[in-house]
């Protein structure tokens, strides 16, 4: 596997990671701990040397290169078939995103200024949530379209669930802002899905193995 092609595929289970976990809380309220401190850890890492140094170690990115390879070998569930739609409509809306330097300049402002809570309480800390959730709907909720998560409406109306949804969805522009500097363009979803699967699958089976090393 390339270096390129190894990073892209990195980056775009990143986006995965991420969106599984919406799907997760969205019906359950529930979703890995570790999973969800990985990609909210993510969103601070502004200066990493490697496109892994993003997210830690290659067993960090179990659950997204797990769910990328299921999501883009068969959509045939329904909450596979959410996933999808999640993670093409951050990718897209990052896209635009990408056109609106004042608002990066907003973003990448609010996130530096939210690295002391992260730094004091700990990724996972309900005010640090809360503060990356407030960035997302400031911001990135503003552009057209809106993502329409669904899922239990108890569950998604409790305050808690719906600032990590909106955590979450932050940290999912930020990997899909890593997939696009590692070279990922949205066809290749389309043209290259098998590769990108057989990479997944390979990254994935490596990090299953790193953890009982």
């Amino acid at each position: 596997m390339s270096q390129s092609r190894q990073d892209q595929t990195l980056a775009l289970a990143g986006v995965f990671q991420c969106t599984a976990l919406v799907q997760q809380i969205a019906h359950s309220g529930r979703c890995a701990d570790s999973s969800f401190e990985t990609c909210i850890r993510s969103l601070f890492a502004t200066d990493p040397n490697s496109t892994l140094a993003v997210y830690g170690e290659l067993k960090d990115l179990r659950e997204g290169l797990a769910t990328l390879a299921s999501v883009l070998n068969d959509q045939s569930k329904p909450q596979d078939l959410e996933i999808l739609k999640y993670a093409l409509n951050l990718i897209h809306l990052e896209s635009r995103l990408n056109r609106n330097r004042d608002m990066l300049d907003i973003i990448g402002s609010r996130i530096d200024q939210a690295r002391h809570t992260a730094q004091h309480f700990g990724y996972t800390h309900g005010n640090l949530v809360s503060n990356l959730a407030s960035i997302y709907s400031d911001t990135i909720s503003t552009l057209k379209p809106r993502i329409q998560v669904v899922g239990d409406p108890a569950i998604l109306q409790q305050d808690e669930n719906a600032a990590r949804i909106r955590a979450l969805l932050l940290a999912g522009i930020r990997a899909a802002v890593l997939w696009r500097q590692t070279g990922g363009r949205r066809w290749q979803l389309i043209f290259t899905r098998r590769k990108t699967v057989h990479s997944a699958r390979l990254l994935a089976e490596q990090a299953n193995r790193s953890v009982y090393d």
